[in-house]
């Protein structure tokens, strides 16, 4: 009996643990074989082969200790088969399961597309010049990576009125322009490059750059990579210069601001297994996390998440933040944002790149001082201006003093 209920015991353990440690196989066995493959039903099936490979041994194991001898195969295989399924069923319920996906909805009026070397769309609006355009127009870009506003900002109304053609696009794989197959080629320089196609497009020798954050950002990798083509800049709000210098939330934290009720919703978001399931697989194969949670399920989330921290951008008792229905594109900024960390540092080449520049930025931004500053101290032509009475939505919070200096600067000389 002494020698009998050690081992009894032991086995119970095994089996203990064998609830514990095939889910957890199985978890290994899906993102060790997602760095050679990105089909899922393949990653799926090496999961529960895993789980029932840990069934098998340690059940087999545990019914030895259980004195088990005549049924011992068939208790171990209905114990690997049922631990199976369980992993199956959990599988199913959590990472499998769809999150929502609604239809981005009917396109506005107005919008319209062009078209990039590789054949993708880049939607954009147009609002036209009143009288007898000047001959540089104004390009307006957003930020996130992969959060357009929707239509020509109010700025950019007054800037038509006085005669510039204005345009806004959605940069690739957000709003209503195309989502790319293979998510690894969001990076810096296709943003670069497709701002590069837009100036083309409109026939325009150069053009004026108005950026809001990463926005910003955009408009200073351009500027460093085709200088030639700028006759004047404005970086509202502005991102990080480099994203290296200041990876990820370094820069400053949208979401310290965020009232109880939002933290509890953002939480909840951020626990969606899915997309927790995606996030791992985007550090160890994107093209796997991107078949694994589509477009729509991601995008839809990312909208969702970004609903709880709108009204994070502006002062502390700022009305509420309108929300509009262009859709927000949750891989474009992954993959954008990972790149803009390991890109070549783009600041000797706007060390030389003498092109008139405006910094503006509201005092009660979250994006630390020092962010802002970097493009004074690095570009040799700018201008600094401090908002009072603004956060990071500079041009929502002080509408009108934000247009009066938009105006001034790009209708100087």
């Amino acid at each position: 009996m002494a020698t009998t209920l050690p081992r009894r015991l032991f086995g119970a353990f095994l089996l203990a643990a064998a609830l514990a440690l095939a889910p957890a196989a199985a978890v290994a066995a899906f993102l060790a074989l997602a760095l050679v493959s990105a089909w899922i039903p393949l990653l799926a099936g090496a999961a529960l082969t895993t789980a029932l490979a840990v069934g098998s041994l340690l059940g087999r194991a545990a019914f030895t200790l259980f004195g088990v001898t005549t049924r011992r195969r068939r208790a171990t295989a209905l114990f690997a088969a049922g631990l199976t399924t369980c992993v199956a069923v959990l599988g199913s319920v959590t990472v499998f399961r769809p999150m929502p996906a609604p239809d981005a909805g009917p396109v506005p009026q107005g919008v319209q597309y062009w078209r990039t070397p590789a054949g993708d769309r880049l939607a954009y609006v147009h609002q036209r010049a009143a009288g007898t355009p000047r001959p540089t127009p104004v390009i307006f870009l957003h930020g996130g990576p992969g959060t357009p506003g929707e239509g020509v900002p109010r700025a950019g109304q007054a800037l038509a009125a006085a005669g510039f053609d204005v345009y806004a696009y959605d940069q690739t794989g957000s709003g209503r322009s195309t989502r790319l197959r293979d998510v690894r080629d969001y990076t810096v320089a296709r943003h670069v490059a497709d701002l590069e196609t837009v100036r083309r497009a409109i026939g325009a020798e150069r053009v004026i750059l108005v950026g809001q954050s990463w926005g910003a950002s955009l408009a200073a990798q351009y500027l460093a990579a085709h200088g030639n083509r700028v006759a004047r800049a404005v970086f509202t709000s502005p991102g990080a210069l480099w994203g290296r210098t200041r990876p990820g939330s370094e820069a400053g934290d949208p979401w310290k601001r965020l009232t109880p009720a939002q933290r509890e919703r953002r939480e909840e978001l951020a626990g969606e297994p899915r997309i927790l399931a995606a996030s791992l697989l985007l550090r160890v194969n994107p093209r796997a996390a991107h078949a694994l949670v589509g477009d729509r399920e991601a995008d839809h989330w990312m909208r969702e998440t970004a609903l709880t921290g709108k009204d994070g951008g502006s002062c502390p008792g700022a009305a509420p933040a309108p929300a509009h229905h262009n859709p927000l594109g949750f891989y474009a900024n992954q993959l954008t944002s990972t790149d803009f960390e390991e890109i070549p540092d783009p600041r000797p080449a706007l060390r030389t790149a003498h092109v008139p520049a405006l910094v503006l930025r509201g005092d009660c931004d979250y994006l630390a001082p020092e962010v802002a500053r970097e493009y004074v101290t690095t570009l040799p032509d700018t201008r600094f201006v401090a908002v009072e009475g603004a956060g990071h939505a500079l041009p929502r919070d002080r509408p009108a003093r934000y247009r009066s200096l938009l105006l001034d600067f790009v209708t100087r000389g």
